[in-house]
């Protein structure tokens, strides 16, 4: 049976993850927490700690900065509830280690099409502002952009979060 799939888009400190939180926790536990962050200074530690603290015991997370469709492979499984949070920083991660963008994107949608249970993934929406000024950072955009059509071509549902508000835009 395939994954039930509802992708969460926002702005930052949009409300998206409390939003997609609770979608996972409408379902029976254990629910598992994959995180792509990565703490590469003392301010991004004590962000992670503090959503760790704020989820709770009765989470399972798993950090995952870069195999994200391995993950889901391991963890998105019949009867799991599982939040992936959030694609723009596995995006960033990718990119800063050099990665192939565009095959870990196929990959990321394979996995997607071999899990089981549910899986809510989240994800900054970044391409509703200026054109950025240098390349790394246009080339973030689009690839987000198009991340975002492809998942979303596969989610059952895809909410847009807006000052806490969600707002569906698919499903």
């Amino acid at each position: 049976m395939a994954a039930d799939v509802t992708l969460v888009l926002g702005g930052a400190r949009s409300g998206k993850s409390r939003y997609a939180e609770g979608l996972v926790t409408a379902c029976p536990g254990p629910w598992t927490y994959l995180a792509t962050a990565e703490a590469w200074d003392d301010e991004m530690r004590t962000r992670i700690d503090r959503h760790r603290e704020d989820r709770g015991p009765d989470w399972i997370t798993v950090e995952e900065p870069l195999d994200l469709p391995g993950a889901l492979r391991r963890h998105a499984v019949p009867g799991a509830a599982v939040l992936v949070d959030c694609l723009t920083l596995w995006l960033s991660n990718l990119l800063g280690a050099g990665r192939d963008v565009d095959a870990a994107a196929a990959d990321l949608l394979a996995a997607l099409d071999a899990a089981e249970g549910r899986v809510v993934l989240v994800s900054n929406e970044v391409g509703q502002g200026i054109v950025p000024d240098n390349a790394l950072a246009r080339a973030f955009r689009d690839h987000a952009g198009r991340l975002h059509q492809r998942v979303a071509a596969r989610a059952e549902r895809v909410r847009f979060v807006v000052a806490g508000l969600p707002m569906t835009v698919k499903g």
